[in-house]
């Protein structure tokens, strides 16, 4: 699996979302210019976000998306499989391949393999959708801090 700009889109639009919802839906072209994705493909990544289950969208005047579930319900796996499908480094490793390797029940490297995709899936899963939200709150605070600390810092000399 190759994490293609689908699964990163994906979970940088839907943190978008869940940081700027405050139970109101958010407009598909707010999230596109704050995160710099065209609207037709946050609409295409929707799509598949909704019919999974995470995210609703609601129509007419004041319309927009809210998710479906709390942040703490979502994993960034649950994302990444939604847009990507599943998580696997090669083929061999992925549920129901398509092609069967013939060399499957004696390579080595397929367990490496297995076993490395099971711990990228680990990872994704340890981390929900909250989780992600309370780092981008942390880093944006940590950023104005050190602003606010840029600018009151002055030359000796202008003391």
């Amino acid at each position: 699996m190759r994490l293609s700009t689908r699964g990163r889109y994906a979970l940088r639009a839907m943190i978008d979302l869940a940081l700027h919802t405050d139970g109101e839906p958010v407009l598909r072209s707010d999230i596109a210019e704050r995160q710099e994705i065209s609207t037709d493909y946050i609409e295409q990544l929707f799509v598949k976000l909704r019919k999974a289950g995470f995210i609703e969208s609601v129509k007419g005047p004041g319309g927009g998306y809210i998710l479906a579930k709390s942040p703490d319900q979502i994993r960034a796996g649950d994302i990444i499989r939604t847009v990507e499908g599943p998580i696997a480094l090669v083929h061999c490793v992925a549920p129901q391949q398509e092609t069967a390797c013939h060399r499957i029940d004696s390579c080595v490297t397929h367990l490496l393999w297995k076993r490395l995709s099971d711990k990228v899936a680990e990872v994704l899963d340890s981390v929900t959708l909250k989780d992600l939200c309370d780092q981008a709150r942390e880093l944006q605070a940590r950023e104005l801090k050190q602003a606010l600390s840029d600018r009151s810092c002055t030359p000796r000399s202008w003391r």
